[in-house]
């Protein structure tokens, strides 16, 4: 038992001052592998001879031979659907590589486009900023203009008043003193229109 439980293919356990030992492993796994040791030495692990020759061995019981025509049965079925899962995955895969084929051809003119897009890219970003600072410029010295239009006319309306207050206390005396002044000229202008009328009158006669 020690021997085994080096080999750990059992495993020790104290109950008291008693040693209990338990299989590492279940009946199942290690029929399968002596049966596996037995079919790779005795028959290069070829499955079919092996069966024929535990065959021939002996005879089988009516049980035996159905449990052996269902375990058949069980591996035409497993072996069926295994055949249909490589052909499916293998069209999946062919299906794959005909569309990775065809789509780098497809691809192939967007990368180009977007190389050559990226080196534009800045170029048309570049006048962008340029407008911009011009329009701001623009902006800021037509609201200086503006405003300082508009400190001008509010200075102008405050000083109006002041400038017009002093003629109008000079208005009185300056009415007063024109008529004295036109009154002559108007006098003289006279004589002038009559002397005209005699000149014209002579070179009639003339």
């Amino acid at each position: 038992m020690q021997s085994l439980e080096r080999k750990s293919l059992v495993k020790r356990a104290l109950v008291g001052r008693a040693h209990v030992y338990e299989a590492a492993y279940s009946q199942e796994v290690i029929v399968q592998r002596a049966t596996h040791d037995f079919l790779t030495n005795a028959f290069g692990g070829r499955l079919g001879e092996a069966l024929l020759a535990i065959l021939s061995a002996g005879t089988l019981t009516p049980e035996e031979k159905t449990n052996i025509e269902r375990e058949l049965q069980r591996h035409k079925t497993m072996a069926a659907k295994k055949t249909a899962k490589k052909a499916a995955v293998k069209t999946a895969k062919k299906a794959v590589k005909k569309v990775a084929k065809k789509a780098p051809a497809k691809k192939a003119p967007a990368k180009k486009a977007a190389k050559k897009a990226a080196p534009k890219a800045p170029a048309k970003k570049a006048p962008a900023k340029k407008a911009a600072k011009k329009a701001v410029k623009k902006v800021a010295k037509s609201a200086k203009k503006v405003a300082k239009k508009a400190v001008k006319k509010t200075v102008a309306k405050k000083a109006a008043p002041a400038k017009k207050a002093a003629p109008a206390k000079k208005a009185a005396p300056a009415k007063k003193a024109a008529p004295a002044k036109k009154a002559a000229p108007a006098k003289k202008a006279a004589p002038a229109k009559k002397v005209a009328k005699k000149a014209a009158k002579k070179a009639a006669k003339k």
